[in-house]
């Protein structure tokens, strides 16, 4: 039987990645489990790497740069006397060096690596130089020049040492290379690495409390009963400020006009907030001394969003 057509799907769902898979992969795959028309992920994640992906449905596409651009953290192993080409598992060996790290070499280094730093991305990255993907001209054997990027590092942590590696805890801003960051660590150590393992903890206010396995959603037989694994658009924003409007107010916000300040009470310090109506989300704002500004409207209702189809 044919299926009908894709519905409107709106809210979140947070897939913990499997490994050997691709994120546009894993959005094409939830696409279709909850037969949705628009769906995109929020930061792509190395096909060896796990954890917390957050999939973007309908309108909560609108709010991908704002989780795009939060902090992340991951954990990460790096293994200690060969340099890869991809700086982790799927690449080639390049350099070898026989010195293993002591404890105490690798615990006084880490302090140069928080704040903000310098960092030269891998060759093997989805960056564009030239109007074409880095790792594309990698493949064909061209040289890339890659250009060097500030990011910052908030956290660094060593977890556990191995006989070979070990085990680190980072927290970092967007645009940070980890396989980078590892290799970069074994050359100020005066030795080489490269990553074995990479799973992301955490992605901006999403965790990996909030996640569910790819094969746990395919499992469940019914689309309306997967779509209950859904997080409502407005979970993105729980940790921004929020000022209740009428439905005359609302309506006005969605048209894209602004609203004066003087008609609302205690407005919030912050200059972002999300105005709400009947706890329904209506739009991402922005206060400044005069007006209340529509950044992000959403066409959503609060009655149950997502319509049941057969299989």
């Amino acid at each position: 039987m044919r299926r009908k057509k894709a519905d409107d799907v709106n809210g979140w769902l947070i897939i913990d990645k499997p490994r050997d898979m691709g994120s546009t992969q894993v959005v094409g795959k939830t696409r279709w489990l909850m037969h949705a028309n628009k769906n995109g992920h929020t930061g792509t994640l190395d096909p060896f790497a796990t954890g917390v992906l957050p999939i973007a449905f309908g309108e909560a596409t609108k709010l991908v740069p704002f989780i795009m651009g939060g902090e992340k953290e991951y954990e990460f192993v790096l293994k200690w006397g060969e340099q890869t080409s991809t700086d982790d598992v799927e690449g080639e060996v390049v350099a070898r060096a026989d010195k293993i790290p002591t404890h105490e070499e690798i615990v006084a280094i880490l302090p140069q690596f928080i704040g903000k730093i310098e960092q030269v991305p891998p060759m093997y990255s989805a960056i564009k130089i030239n109007g074409q993907q880095a790792y594309k001209l990698a493949r064909k054997g061209q040289e890339v020049e890659m250009p060097t990027r500030q990011i910052e590092i908030y956290d660094l942590q060593l977890m556990a040492e191995y006989a070979d590696s070990a085990r680190f805890k980072v927290r970092c801003s967007k645009g940070t290379y980890v396989r980078t960051l590892g290799k970069d660590l074994a050359l100020k150590l005066g030795t080489v690495g490269h990553l074995t393992e990479l799973r992301r903890t955490k992605c901006g206010i999403f965790s990996l409390d909030d996640t569910i396995l790819l094969d746990s959603l395919e499992k469940i037989e019914y689309v309306e009963k997967r779509r209950e694994s859904l997080l409502p658009v407005e979970t993105s924003l729980r940790d921004i400020a929020e000022i209740a409007v009428s439905a005359e107010d609302a309506t006005r916000l969605r048209m894209g006009q602004c609203l004066s300040v003087k008609a609302f009470g205690n407005l919030p310090k912050s200059n972002l907030a999300a105005t709400m109506c009947d706890d329904c989300l209506v739009a991402l704002v922005q206060i400044d001394e005069y007006k209340i500004s529509p950044i992000r409207v959403f066409n959503l209702n609060n009655k149950k969003e997502n319509k049941d189809v057969d299989q």
